[in-house]
């Protein structure tokens, strides 16, 4: 199982990561990128079953990467989280519709990010929220 952590901010990805890494998951299990780029580069090479991301990045931002993903058959029902800062209830609305599973408001505590992720890394957990 592969997780894809999008973000900008070299902080955050180790947040994610080291919340991941906590509750066993393995860091080989872990792919970074910085951009929705280099997200998308990673999504056609590899098999991502969660997608972790942030909406304000650079080149492609995490909204636009979400709609790029849902465009493509073999992520259709792959779980995307996105986490950001972008709190207004328009952006959620808009994130939903472009294909996002569920929304997280930064800042988040590990535990509670953890409560957000781990229904999505059981086994059968690719439904969605």
């Amino acid at each position: 199982m592969k997780i894809l952590v999008v973000d900008d901010s070299a902080v955050m990805r180790r947040i994610h990561r080291n919340t991941l890494t906590e509750h066993k998951v393995s860091e080989a299990d872990i792919l970074e990128a910085e951009d929705g780029e280099k997200a998308l580069e990673l999504a056609r090479q590899q098999e991502i079953s969660l997608f972790l991301v942030d909406w304000n990045m650079p080149r492609l931002d995490g909204f636009q990467f979400v709609k790029s993903v849902r465009a493509m058959a073999r992520y259709a029902a792959t779980p995307i989280v996105m986490i950001t800062s972008e709190a207004a209830k328009y952006n959620v609305v808009e994130a939903i519709q472009a294909g996002v599973t569920n929304y997280v408001v930064k800042p988040i505590k590990g535990d509670v990010l953890w409560q957000k992720l781990s229904k999505y890394l059981q086994p059968g957990g690719r439904s969605g929220a």
